[in-house]
C-alpha cells in the first residue's frame, strides 16, 4: 500500500477566503452568519439565516472559461487553482498527462440553472435554456469543470452525496493513491447557496428561526439550539503519493491514514449512532490507529435536534468523553457539499499551529447529548498529532477521515 499526503489546500468559505482570515475569525469568535434580506420574498419560509461568501468570479477567469460553469463550478475551480498554486503543481506537466485524477463533490449544481427547467415544466417554455444549461445544473458540474479548466486526464469521480460529497472526495481520492491508480488527485467540495436549500431543512423544521440575532445561531449541541443556517463554500486538498511528493520537494501539510465511510441503510433522515460509530472505527482500522491516538475530533454538528443527539453518542462510544471536540459549522453554517473538504482543511492547518476551535454559541450543553469534550468559549492550545473528521448525510451515509502530522 502506497503512503498519501496532502500538499496543496486552499478554500473559500463565509469567514474567509485564505487560512490567515479564517484563523483569526475563529480566534475572535466572529462568525460568518447574515440575514439574507432577499429571501423576504419567498412566503412560507421561517429562516432568513445564510452563510455567503464574499467572492466573485477571478478577472483572469474569462467569459470563455465560465460558459459551463456556475457559481458552484467557479468557486470550485478557483479553489483548485489556489490549492495547485500551494501544492508548486499548477500548470505542472503531470496534472495533465493522466497521473492525475479528480474527486470531487456537490449535493447539486447551481440551482438557477434548475430553475429554467423548472420553467419548461411549469410554463412549457424553453425560454431561457441553452447548451450550458444542463452543465451549470448537474451535480457533477464542479468535478467535470474542474477537470476541463486544468486539463486533467486522469480518472474523475464525481462525489453527490450531500453533506459527505466533501469528505467522500478526499476518501475516495485518498484510496485512488492508495491503490496505484493514481499520483496525485484534485479532492474535495463544493456548494453555492440558495434559499431553495434553505427550503429543504425548512421543510423538515430543521432550520434555525432566530432571524433577530444571526450571531448567536447555529449552536451545536446546545440545548437551545433551534436548527441549521445554509451556507456556501468551496475546498480543495492536493493529495499525492508521499515518495512522488518528496521526489519533488514538496511540502507536506498532513498524511491521510484513514478513511471510513458507510450507510445507515434504515432511514433517509433519521440517523444511526451504530453506524455512524462503526464508520469512525473503519478509519481507525484503516489507519492501524488506536482511538487513544486521536487528540481532537471535527464534528459534523449541524445543531440539528436527533443529528447533534445521535452524533455526540457515536463519538462518546468509539472515544470516552476525553477527546477534544468542536464544529466548524457554528461559525459557517452548514456548507453542505462543501462541509467535509472545508473541515478537513482547518483541522490540518490547526493540527500544525497547535490549537483549536470552540464550537460557537455553544452555552448550555444539552443533557440528551453525551459526556464529551467539547471547545467552548475560546480557541484551546492543543498538541495534535492526529485528527479526525466526521461527517453525515441524508441517506444515511457517513464518513470518517484521519490527518496526521508527518513524523
Amino acid at each position: 500500500m502506497r503512503r498519501v499526503v496532502v500538499t496543496g489546500m486552499a478554500g473559500i468559505s463565509p469567514i474567509g477566503n485564505d487560512w490567515s482570515t479564517v484563523a483569526s475569525n475563529l480566534k475572535s469568535g466572529h462568525t460568518g452568519i447574515q440575514v439574507m434580506d432577499d429571501w423576504e420574498k419567498y412566503s412560507g419560509l421561517e429562516t432568513r439565516l445564510g452563510g455567503p461568501c464574499d467572492f466573485s468570479r477571478p478577472k483572469h477567469y474569462s467569459r470563455k472559461d465560465v460558459r459551463s460553469m456556475g457559481r458552484v463550478a467557479i468557486m470550485a475551480t478557483r479553489a483548485t487553482e489556489l490549492a495547485l498554486e500551494n501544492a508548486q503543481l499548477l500548470n505542472h506537466p503531470r496534472i495533465v498527462d493522466g497521473s492525475t485524477g479528480i474527486a470531487y463533490g456537490s449535493s447539486a449544481g447551481t440551482p438557477s440553472a434548475m430553475g429554467d427547467f423548472g420553467n419548461m415544466l411549469l410554463n412549457h417554455s424553453t425560454d431561457g435554456l441553452n447548451a450550458t444549461s444542463y452543465i451549470k445544473m448537474m451535480a457533477h458540474t464542479a468535478a467535470v469543470n474542474i477537470g476541463v479548466y486544468f486539463g486533467v486526464k486522469g480518472r474523475i469521480i464525481t462525489t453527490s452525496s450531500a453533506c459527505t460529497s466533501g469528505s467522500q472526495g478526499i476518501g475516495y481520492a485518498y484510496e485512488s493513491i492508495k491503490y496505484g491508480q493514481q499520483d496525485i488527485m484534485i479532492a474535495g467540495g463544493a456548494e453555492e447557496l440558495c434559499a431553495t436549500e434553505a427550503a429543504v431543512f425548512d421543510t423538515l423544521y430543521a432550520t434555525s428561526t432566530k432571524n433577530d440575532s444571526p450571531s448567536r445561531t447555529p449552536s451545536p449541541f446546545d440545548a437551545n439550539r433551534d436548527g441549521l443556517v445554509i451556507g456556501e463554500g468551496a475546498c480543495t486538498l492536493i493529495l499525492e503519493e508521499y515518495e512522488h511528493a518528496q521526489a519533488r520537494g514538496a511540502k507536506i501539510f498532513a498524511e491521510v491514514v484513514g478513511f471510513g465511510t458507510n450507510s445507515d441503510g434504515n432511514h433517509v433522515t433519521q440517523p444511526s449512532p451504530e453506524t455512524m460509530a462503526n464508520a469512525m472505527q473503519r478509519a481507525l482500522q484503516d489507519g492501524s490507529i488506536a482511538k487513544e491516538e486521536i487528540t481532537y475530533i471535527s464534528a459534523h454538528g449541524t445543531a440539528t435536534d436527533r443529528g447533534d443527539i445521535a452524533e455526540s453518542h457515536a463519538t462518546a462510544q468509539v472515544f470516552g468523553s476525553n477527546t477534544a471536540i468542536s464544529a466548524f459549522k457554528s461559525f459557517t453554517g452548514h456548507t453542505l457539499g462543501a462541509c467535509g473538504a472545508l473541515e478537513a482543511w482547518v483541522s490540518i492547518n490547526m493540527m500544525n499551529e497547535g490549537w483549536v476551535h470552540p464550537t460557537a454559541n455553544l452555552i448550555n450543553i444539552d443533557p440528551e447529548c453525551a459526556q464529551l469534550d467539547y471547545v467552548t468559549d475560546s480557541i484551546r492550545s492543543l498538541d495534535c498529532n492526529c485528527i479526525m473528521s466526521n461527517n453525515f448525510a441524508f441517506g444515511g451515509i457517513n464518513t470518517s477521515l484521519i490527518f496526521k502530522r508527518l513524523s
